[in-house]
């Protein structure tokens, strides 16, 4: 198997970038994730399947066994093994090169929201519908820990960089911050912009869409939709929220200068410091660049649909956007050839 691609950040102009291939899967995608050596982009579609695309030429391979809408999409630190979770409450666990699921588990009631793998790779952590977080072997699939504490839907979980230390974010927006070692919670946390009970419809819009610690483990970025006016509509706009690891406080919220009705539904943080978001909604697909401690962005990439999720690649060059229409977009952060 080829190593990982090198990064290529020097070749980095994020004013130029563009959309650079379009592939089409054809069923409205929910999820996207490059593998950690970049060879393949997953994404998961309404189609109840899993599709993976070959990065160098968009050649598209159906993965069947799925047979459930996935948004949880995560890999072994090689890049040998998928993992995927979906409304079904499976886990499943494939190989990257193709073939069927080489193991299924019951892991939850309803959706899988997420998937963490362990900076080791020995673990992997679900979250659902059920209030739950599972902590798995990821050698066996044997369980070793359910974490009770949420009181509504979790929607999403991320292992800390020192891999001692999980987190774990429901609808209301609560964070716990579990310690593994004896799987309790270590503190509660709250993001307040990216939570609200909207009085009319009696009905919590939020959570975290998005999430992702920096590689240091000292900021922790969390993505959803803020300011909403229609819990029923989803009438809201993208927010990223950023969280000093140690102390467990808001440091920014990265807005939008205008009006975009959506949700962050993936974010980056990039190795040039950046922060990134795909949000998509009722005003379509759009693609956000901030600079650390900015409440605005400095530049913005409309895109042709509403977007559902975003993922960089790992040369730190393209990024992945899974939308509606059905369509996989790849966006070139630099200057297009002449």
């Amino acid at each position: 198997m080829a190593d990982a691609p090198k990064p290529v950040a020097a070749k980095l102009d994020v004013a130029q970038t563009h959309v650079a291939s379009e592939w089409k899967i054809g069923s409205p995608l929910i999820s996207c994730r490059y593998d950690p050596k970049g060879r393949f982009l997953f994404a998961g579609a309404q189609d109840y399947q899993v599709w993976r695309c070959e990065a160098a030429t968009g050649k598209a391979t159906q993965l069947k066994g799925a047979n459930a809408w996935v948004r949880g999409i995560a890999f072994s630190p090689d890049g040998a093994s998928v993992y995927t979770g979906g409304y079904d409450g499976r886990l499943l666990w494939w190989p990257l090169e193709g073939g069927a699921p080489s193991r299924a588990i019951e892991a939850h009631q309803g959706w899988i929201n997420a998937i963490a793998v362990s900076p080791d790779g020995s673990l992997i952590a679900t979250c659902g519908n059920d209030l739950l977080v599972r902590v798995w072997s990821a050698s066996d699939g044997q369980p070793r820990q359910t974490l009770r504490g949420h009181e509504t839907r979790v929607y999403n979980a991320a292992f800390h960089p020192d891999g001692k230390h999980l987190v774990s974010v429901d609808l209301k927006c609560n964070v716990l911050h579990w310690t593994l070692a004896d799987g309790k919670v270590a503190r509660p946390l709250k993001v307040e912009a990216l939570h609200i009970y909207d009085k009319g419809f009696m009905a919590d819009i939020g959570g975290a869409r998005s999430l992702q610690f920096d590689t240091k483990g000292a900021q922790l970025a969390v993505g959803g939709i803020t300011n909403v006016s229609n819990a029923f509509a989803g009438i809201g706009n993208p927010c990223v929220v950023m969280l000093d690891w140690a102390t467990g406080k808001s440091t920014t919220q990265h807005l939008a200068k205008e009006t975009f009705n959506g949700v962050a539904w993936g974010l980056a943080l990039h190795p040039e410091g950046l922060v990134l978001a795909g949000a998509g909604g009722g005003s379509g697909g759009q693609v956000y660049f901030w600079k650390p401690g900015e409440k605005n962005e400095f530049h913005k990439l409309k895109l042709k649909d509403t977007c559902r999720d975003m993922h960089l690649a790992p040369d730190g060059l393209h990024l992945a956007t899974a939308h509606f229409d059905g369509f996989l977009r790849i966006c070139r952060m630099s200057a297009k050839p002449a």
